[in-house]
């Protein structure tokens, strides 16, 4: 997990974004920015499971995530879903907490 600090924490921005099913994509609005995000798996599926407001790492999500879905390796699995995490703080979808 080269880059990445395993021990940080993120938070869905609460209420401030939208979602619509379109096809397989996933439309987000984000009512702070005004910005219309396109997203597709496993972005929708990682924002659902911050749904209950708890801060969780990215070590937390892939448990998480893996009890729906085959993970592959845990390691390189972690580092994808920090690499998201951090993509949608840079969006405003996700804070760090």
């Amino acid at each position: 997990m080269t880059g990445v600090d395993g021990n940080r924490r993120y938070c869905r921005d609460g209420g401030a974004v939208t979602s619509r099913l379109l096809d397989d994509i996933v439309l987000l609005y984000h009512y702070r920015s005004g910005q219309t995000h396109m997203v597709i798996s496993p972005v929708p599926e990682i924002l659902d499971r911050m749904a209950d407001g708890v801060a969780v790492t990215a070590q937390d999500m892939q448990g998480r995530l893996a009890l729906d879905f085959d993970m592959g390796q845990e390691l390189d699995a972690v580092a994808e879903i920090a690499a998201h995490l951090e993509a949608l703080v840079d969006l405003g979808l996700v804070r760090a907490a």
